[in-house]
């Protein structure tokens, strides 16, 4: 989800971020989300920013079909993309089969808004990517790493982190439940594993009760 974008130095970050990182992150997300999508599903990418992602998922899964919604759409959306609140989905009960999130809840104030509206649009399942923080050094390493890839773009920065517990209590108010949940995204190579990895990234599918 996005603000107003800013340019140069912001502009360079974006370049070298994308150069050096993007594509990488994009490819192990959209394999790691991959095998969640139900057959033949219909899917809602909240959040769903230049949409890169998405697409690289139906490349993956040609079964499926995927539009998004987002606070500022991007005219280089590479997936059909509506503008939305931020809070409220505009779509009624049950209309897709599956609601993704990318790396979207931790820029929200209330997860569990964005996280139920989710569950009610969603018919079968709500895909989740988004971090784990352990503590102090995990929210400031976070808290970096999203500066860096988010801030040239525009996006709203609140860095709210959720811990496991936080997660699952989210989970519970939203009447969702784990079905799959994975730590091993490979998202960077060693050994800059060893400082931005350290199961603090997680793909999940959470199914409603």
């Amino acid at each position: 989800m996005t603000s107003s974008p800013q340019s140069w130095p912001l502009s360079w970050i974006a370049r070298s971020h994308r150069a050096f990182v993007f594509g990488r992150r994009t490819r192990v997300i959209a394999d790691a989300l991959a095998p969640l999508v139900p057959p033949g599903a219909s899917v809602l990418d909240v959040g769903c920013g230049d949409g890169v992602v998405a697409t690289l998922l139906a490349r993956r899964r040609p079964d499926i079909t995927i539009e998004g919604v987002e606070i500022l759409p991007r005219p280089s959306c590479t997936i059909p993309c509506r503008r939305f609140d931020g809070e409220h989905l505009p779509f009624p009960d049950g209309s897709f089969d599956a609601c993704l999130f990318v790396d979207v809840l931790h820029h929200t104030s209330d997860v569990t808004q964005l996280l139920r509206e989710a569950a009610r649009v969603a018919r079968t399942c709500v895909l989740l990517k988004d971090h784990l923080c352990g503590g102090a050094f995990d929210h400031a390493i976070l808290r970096a790493m999203d500066w860096i890839g988010n801030r040239p773009h525009g996006v709203i920065l609140t860095y709210n982190y959720q811990t496991l517990r936080n997660w699952n209590s989210h989970f519970a108010g939203c009447h969702l439940e784990v079905a799959q949940f994975s730590t091993a995204l490979p998202l960077y190579p060693f050994p800059f594993s060893l400082l931005f990895g350290r199961g603090m990234h997680f793909a999940a599918q959470l199914r409603r009760l």
